[in-house]
């Protein structure tokens, strides 16, 4: 009979890491005597990363002995003790290909079910002083597992384990582990998880997602564009350049031999390398602000007054010039149906927004469509006329526009013209449908900001979209340093390795000849990362590669899709230009 040998507890600590300083509870160690387990966690013990660990749904983590017996030989270890992979449970049987979903179990006075796998976290690696362990858990597959608390009860060492049903769909832990991590998925063993009552909401959300990749992937495909047009850079002439206000200018590209670029989809971008700008050139990423339609790009740049790239674009580049562009790219583009669209924007997020309210106009679509804008004046509102226009073209469409700058009297834009802040009252008051699908783009604030009025109103989160105008935000699980920094040059002396482009940053930078994974990298340049496992197998660092070829340290367990890289355990092979 399955037996508990021992129970661990530990509360969270700062733990120094590479530098920085790691708040984790993965350090478990054993307890004597009885412990109270409770809904939420065993008496004494805690999490450093709830969004990671702990909670109702991983209240408990369970280790077996028969793995410790496998890294012992594996590992050449002999100094492993109960706790040492960061389990509450360390158990005699119980094996993770035995075991499946929604199982429960007796233990003293307390019952538990199997709710998912061990999460990958790079945090086991840290206490075991093995960087490559997260990898080796889910390859070797011996991941352990994490339980939720049915009853509350004192439960000791030396507890017989006494099962008390099985779970409906009898998906082991280990299958549930490789369909997460691993490749060649079983779509029927993805149908049977998402059946399971007891897997974890996090877990169940994953598998639906990759189930509706794995069946509707065509579809999915067509709405975003497929893959990029080109690889790589391609030289476009500039046709025009136009001054829409103070600080925008609109800048239309063409193939050089007047042959037409390939359809683009409203809300994508583009990435250009422009010469003449700077040695070595500035490589910038900026939304399409208008449906490709006519064979040409359009996109609207702001000038930033210390922009390398902005100030050129706006303030030097003439019509006739090349630059160097890679293909259409993004996946933020209009879902089809029939619900009403919001179309919300702050400043220079509008190019987005703006672009899907072309593809609208050009459908002639029946849609309810709402076009929601934000600007300080109507001095800073570009392409405010073309929007207005838009929206006369289409039958069902609204307009709003919120200024919040001192009062003016130009209506430039036309449309309902608000002066004030784009608050939630102001939203609510809007009376925006509560069916629609909102697309929302413009500075990080504003787009939380929205995203919390939208949901007041009465529309699902899950309906809100958003294309953050920028660098996309840090995951960096335990971390307790978070720097606030804009993006810079690494410290100390330039590497001589191949040059290395982080687009959305604006920081381009050789390779250092010390070595490490471009996340290293983009971390010592305080690039915004986002990572979890660092050994290529959670894909939470996975980025776009617009161009150049890269290595793998360690070979991921899966490997990326077309044109992306797991950073985490990748090195350059030549210059690369990354969409982060």
């Amino acid at each position: 009979m399955p037996s508990l040998l021992s129970v661990n507890v530990g509360m969270p600590k700062n733990v120094p890491w590479q530098g920085r300083t790691v708040y984790t509870g993965v350090w478990k160690y054993p307890v004597r005597g009885q412990v109270m387990a409770r809904r939420l966690n065993l008496d004494g013990d805690g999490q450093g990363d709830k969004a990671g660990h702990g909670g109702e749904q991983r209240a408990v983590l369970v280790y077996q002995i028969d793995s410790y017996r496998h890294w012992q030989r594996h590992l050449g270890r002999d100094d492993l003790e109960y706790g040492q992979f960061g389990e509450n449970l360390t158990v005699e049987g119980l094996a993770d290909d035995e075991v499946c979903i929604g199982d429960r179990f007796r233990i003293g006075e307390a019952e538990f079910e199997v709710t998912q796998p061990r999460v990958t976290c790079y945090r086991v690696g840290l206490r075991m002083g093995e960087p490559s362990l997260p990898a080796l858990l889910v390859s070797h597959h011996r991941p352990g597992f994490y339980m939720r608390i049915l009853r509350e009860g004192r439960i000791q060492a030396g507890d017989d384990i006494i099962k008390i049903s099985s779970g409906p769909g009898s998906l082991s832990v280990t299958d549930t582990d490789a369909l997460l991590y691993l490749p060649d998925r079983d779509i029927e063993k993805l149908h049977r998880a998402v059946r399971i009552p007891a897997l974890s909401p996090g877990w169940l959300g994953s598998f639906q997602e990759l189930l509706a990749a794995a069946e509707h992937g065509d579809a999915a495909a067509e709405a975003t564009g497929g893959e990029p047009a080109w690889e790589g850079f391609r030289g476009l002439r500039v046709a025009s350049v136009v001054q829409e206000t103070a600080t925008v200018s609109s800048i239309q590209l063409a193939a050089p031999d007047g042959s037409r670029l390939p359809p683009a989809r409203g809300g994508q971008h583009l990435t250009l390398r422009v010469p003449g700008a700077a040695d070595p050139a500035p490589v910038r990423s900026y939304s399409l602000s208008s449906a490709a339609w006519d064979g040409c790009y359009r996109i609207s740049v702001k000038h930033e007054p210390r922009g390398v790239a902005s100030t050129y674009l706006t303030t030097k580049l003439l019509p006739g010039a090349m630059v160097d562009v890679a293909a259409p790219r993004g996946d933020f583009v209009l879902e089809p149906g029939t619900a009403p669209v919001l179309l919300v924007s702050a400043g220079i997020g509008l190019t987005p927004v703006l672009a899907m309210l072309h593809e609208l106009s050009e459908s002639r679509t029946e849609r309810e469509v709402w076009w929601i804008h934000s600007a300080r004046s109507s001095r800073e509102h570009p392409l405010a006329a073309e929007a207005h226009a838009l929206i006369g073209s289409l039958p069902h469409a609204r307009e709003f526009i919120f200024y919040s700058g001192a009062a003016s009297a130009s209506k430039t834009g036309g449309g309902d013209i608000v002066h004030g802040r784009l608050s939630k009252d102001a939203v609510i008051a809007l009376g925006v449908p509560r069916d629609a699908t909102a697309y929302v783009c413009g500075p990080a604030s504003f787009m939380s900001d929205v995203k919390d009025a939208l949901s007041a109103a009465g529309l699902d989160p899950s309906a809100v979209h958003s294309e953050l105008f920028g660098a996309l935000g840090a995951i960096t699980p335990g971390l307790r340093e978070q720097t606030d920094r804009h993006p810079h040059q690494p410290p100390g002396a330039p590497g001589t390795g191949p040059v290395v482009t982080f687009a959305r940053s604006g920081i381009s930078t050789p390779f250092p000849d010390t070595g490490g994974s471009l996340l290293e990298l983009a971390e010592a340049c305080d690039v915004p990362v986002r990572w979890s496992c660092r050994t290529g197998v959670c894909h939470t660092c996975v980025t776009p590669l617009l161009t150049g070829d890269v290595a793998y340290e360690t070979t991921p367990l899966e490997a990326p899709g077309d044109g992306e890289v797991l950073i985490c355990c990748a090195r350059p092979d030549s210059d690369v230009v990354l969409d982060m």
